[in-house]
């Protein structure tokens, strides 16, 4: 595999020269911003004006404009965006970007190959299948377990839930069946069970110890409730890295009551299931392989362009059996043996891209090593910064940090404060201005959350070029506001004598 002289027909027609160095100049600045330490902006939304502008760019011309106008124009619509790769950026789950991603992303795009079928694109399909078998196996799943490359966390949700339903529940058990989640489990794991044909009060909350994680007790109970009301437990949604804190369901305990009720275990990995390739923590995912399906989202801590999500399934059969195509037109892409695979038999997507390729590129450019260097760089980021906090004045530590991420809150003196004044929404006000000011100032996006429903602000910090020095400067920074922040608050709200 190492002659890349693929094309050697002297008559094919090269890009004009002049827009091969427009995009060659289009990526050389690209990459210098992603270097810059605080370039581009992290939250940059677009202006009334600007949205204007860009719907009235949007539409096409009788004739066609110059390529550096419309790479030009381009750029300025896809800089009206949240810089979710960018190393201070710490809301929702950031998207840090390795960038052997980006160039295994044009390669693919490059060849268009349609990778629905194995007829389409054995060569991708092989390797696709050949990395999923890979990945399930650094999970802890079986040899019969398989899986497929979907868009992201939603849609492996979905195709896990959809899968599970079909091997669990007679059609008229449908009505009567139950699901098991907790507060932290993710919205997507809810919006796949709706659109699996799921009402939302099938969802039954179970309650969480003080780590926000499924209590198994209660799980207990529940199932012994819903039994005796008749209704037909089917499914527990765990978690592999919470959004909201990066806390991990006891999977083992969890494990074995499904198996001791015959019911089937989802684990929503789209975030933490990564940590099993960390060289110092894999063990945080102990149990992992005893669930039944798994989500996984490279595009997030694997360090891939979007989009590149993974479902994975202890028994590849149950995939076949709830997504088998059997059109006429294309009995000549059956599968032939056992060594190829047609992925339209394991998800919804009849037309799909080979979105594993890009990460292929980057582990084989990476290697493991220096995977598993980065991945554990983000969790030490995370305890050196909790600790940080806990060192300065007025901050509390509401969760401690677990899988890089962790939440925190300012609290200022409440002294000599109006009577009338509701303490925890000042609180909530407070860090929501914190979070405000660090964005408008691009200094950083540290997002707000609630837990127990207290605001609080909340930082993942899993970007490989983020050193312990930045993010301690950033620190400074957002104590710095918060004491501007307090001051102002006092100023305004302190109970006159």
């Amino acid at each position: 595999m190492t002659d890349l002289n693929v094309y050697q027909d002297d008559s094919v027609t090269l890009p004009k020269a002049d827009h091969v160095q427009l995009i060659e100049d289009l990526f050389h600045q690209f990459l210098l911003a992603q270097k810059a330490t605080l370039s581009p902006q992290i939250v940059d939304i677009a202006t009334k004006e600007d949205t204007a502008q860009m719907r009235d760019a949007t539409i096409p011309k009788a004739d066609g404009m110059p390529m550096d106008q419309v790479i030009s124009d381009m750029v300025k619509i896809m800089s009206h965006r949240v810089a979710m790769e960018h190393p201070k950026f710490f809301g929702l789950i950031p998207s840090p970007i390795n960038e052997n991603s980006y160039l295994g992303n044009i390669i693919t795009t490059m060849f268009n190959v349609g990778t629905g079928s194995w007829y389409q694109g054995s060569g991708p399909s092989t390797v696709e299948d050949t990395l999923i078998k890979w990945m399930a196996e650094q999970a802890g799943l079986p040899s019969s377990a398989g899986g497929v490359f979907v868009s992201g966390g939603t849609m492996a949700n979905l195709t896990a839930v959809v899968t599970a339903r079909d091997a669990m529940l007679q059609f008229d058990q449908r009505p009567k069946a139950v699901i098991y989640a907790s507060k932290e489990t993710h919205v997507s794991v809810t919006k796949g069970l709706t659109v699996a044909g799921f009402l939302r009060s099938q969802i039954h909350r179970v309650e969480s110890d003080s780590d926000f994680r499924i209590d198994p007790q209660s799980l207990r109970r529940q199932i012994a409730i819903d039994r005796k009301n008749g209704l037909v437990p089917f499914l527990i949604a765990g978690s592999c890295g919470f959004t909201n804190t990066g806390g991990i369901d006891d999977l083992n305990a969890l494990a074995d009551i499904a198996q001791e009720e015959n019911l089937w275990l989802h684990v929503d990995g789209a975030y933490g299931a990564s940590v099993v390739l960390s060289k110092d923590h894999k063990g945080c995912a102990d149990g992992l392989g005893r669930a039944n399906s798994l989500s996984w989202d490279p595009h997030k801590w694997l360090f891939q362009i979007y989009d590149c999500g993974l479902v994975l399934v202890r028994d590849k059969r149950h995939l076949v059996q709830s997504f088998n195509t059997e059109a006429s037109y294309i009995r000549d892409a059956e599968e032939v043996n056992t060594d190829t695979v047609n992925f339209w038999n394991r998800g919804i997507e009849m037309s799909r891209s080979a979105r594993g390729l890009k990460l292929w590129f980057t582990l084989q450019r990476v290697g493991l090593e220096k995977m598993g260097e980065m991945i554990d760089h983000g969790i030490y980021l995370a305890e050196f910064a909790e600790q940080t906090f806990r060192e300065l004045e007025n901050w509390e530590i509401l969760s401690t940090a677990s899988l890089g991420m962790f939440n925190f809150r300012y609290i200022p003196p409440m002294e000599n404060l109006d009577p009338s004044l509701d303490v925890e929404k000042c609180c909530d006000d407070i860090n929501a201005a914190i979070s405000r000011l660090a964005v408008e100032r691009n200094i950083a996006a540290p997002m707000t959350t609630r837990l127990r429903k207290a605001l609080n602000l909340r930082m993942c910090t899993i970007s490989p070029e983020l050193s312990r020095e930045q993010l301690f400067e950033v620190i400074q920074s957002i104590d710095l506001i918060a004491k501007e922040v307090e001051a102002s608050f006092l100023k305004e709200h302190v109970f006159k004598l």
